[in-house]
């Protein structure tokens, strides 16, 4: 059975940091691309970053950019994405996801498996 369960999320003031981690267990990890989601209240989910299988692409969504770095350690199942100078408006649960699909994709349909998701909330 896969699971996936995230961790790392809190409360931060703005311009702070948090690092967000993704376990995964019941599959291999280097077999499947990863991304990490986001959706506040009242909004739809967005994508925030995605990885390659070995971790060699990466992708980001412009409100990440140069803010935000995914990573993977395949040995240990995990992904991460640490997040510095955040500000309120990345307040949000952040969901991690992951497909045997066909490439990394900021699109939630390509995903087959969700995480509980996380809470991060930045206070101005």
């Amino acid at each position: 059975q896969v699971q996936v369960v995230e961790s790392g999320g809190g409360l931060v003031q703005a311009g702070g940091s948090l690092r967000l981690s993704c376990t995964a267990s019941g599959l291999t990890l280097e077999d499947y691309y990863m991304a990490w989601f986001r959706q506040a209240p009242g909004k739809e989910r967005e994508g925030v970053s995605c990885i390659s299988r070995y971790g060699t692409l990466t992708n980001y969504a412009d409100t990440a950019k140069g803010r935000f770095t995914i990573s993977r350690d395949n040995a240990k199942n995990t992904l991460y994405l640490n997040m510095n100078s955040l500000k309120p408006e990345d307040t949000a649960e952040y969901y991690c996801a992951a497909t045997r699909g066909d490439g990394c994709s900021l699109l939630s349909s390509r995903y087959n498996f969700w995480g509980q998701g996380t809470q991060v909330t930045v206070s101005s």
